[in-house]
């Protein structure tokens, strides 16, 4: 299925609506933010995961401005949360299969008795992988072993950014799944263990600023430090391409010189 995207900072970003995700086998489907971009900057892999997403998500109102505002193109935000949502009413529909790979045993558990209770027609299955910076080998075939078993319909990843990107996509082609989607603190809202906040601020465009509240400490740099990073990274390459623009348009033509022959019929009579 063909889906809509913007090519944005130099990422293609998806511009329509979850409805229209691809039906490919192993599609990765990762989110950014401003945060995210502004790690990506100074981080190659994680860029090239970001870039090699099969669908990147707007997972934030910074994105869906820098789309507008060096674009003019009006894209949507669509959360990890949403993206978890959608494919859960959709798989309790058909009666499919999630995996969930990542966080605590506890929040597993958690995220289990809610899963039952909401959408008792789908399979859930879970693993919780050892909490360190990198995964031995052995560690990481447990992982793919434990997915393939299960051969799910989706596979739920939440190892927090960058890190699930990454291992996302360096074992996109080992893993039978049909959607493979990074949703890092979705695992916890669902789970119940850190609150998301209401209604009211994500349609305002502030869930930011209210998950900030909720966890100042944690958040506050990645809002208040980064943010303004990113805005200035906006500005500058708003400056770029329309100086771009108007030297590729101001610069005149080159005038046409032409060279008298050297040839003369004096010369030639000679």
């Amino acid at each position: 299925m063909f889906t809509s995207t913007c090519n944005c900072l130099g990422y293609e970003i998806f511009a329509d609506t979850l409805e229209k995700l691809p039906t490919n086998y192993r599609t990765v489907i990762n989110t950014i933010n401003q945060y995210s971009y502004c790690m990506a900057e100074h981080d190659n892999h994680f860029k090239e995961a970001l870039k090699n997403s099969d669908i990147l998500l707007p997972d934030g109102v910074g994105i869906v401005a820098a789309a507008k505002f060096l674009k003019g193109s009006l894209i949507k935000k669509v959360s990890g949360a949403d993206l978890h949502d959608h494919l859960l009413k959709d798989l309790n529909v058909k009666g499919g299969t999630c995996f969930y790979l990542g966080s605590s045993t506890a929040t597993l558990e958690k995220i289990e008795k809610r899963l039952k209770k909401e959408y008792p027609n789908i399979k859930g299955h879970f693993y919780s992988p050892p909490f360190k910076k990198e995964f031995t080998p052995e560690e990481n075939q447990e992982m793919i072993d434990r997915v393939n078993e299960v051969n799910p319909d989706v596979l739920f990843v939440g190892m927090t950014a960058p890190k699930q990107e990454k291992w996302a996509i360096a074992n996109k082609a080992l893993l039978n799944a049909k959607y493979i989607c990074s949703i890092g603190a979705v695992f916890d809202f669902y789970a119940g263990t850190v609150k998301r906040p209401n209604k009211v601020w994500i349609n305002l465009g502030l869930e930011w600023m209210g998950r900030m509240v909720a966890e100042p400490r944690r958040l506050y740099k990645r809002y208040m430090v980064y943010g303004p990073v990113f805005a200035y990274k906006l500005v500058q390459q708003k400056f770029k391409t329309d100086n771009t623009a108007s030297t590729a348009t101001l610069r005149p033509n080159p005038s046409v010189i032409t060279i008298p022959s050297l040839r003369n019929d004096k010369f030639n009579a000679a």
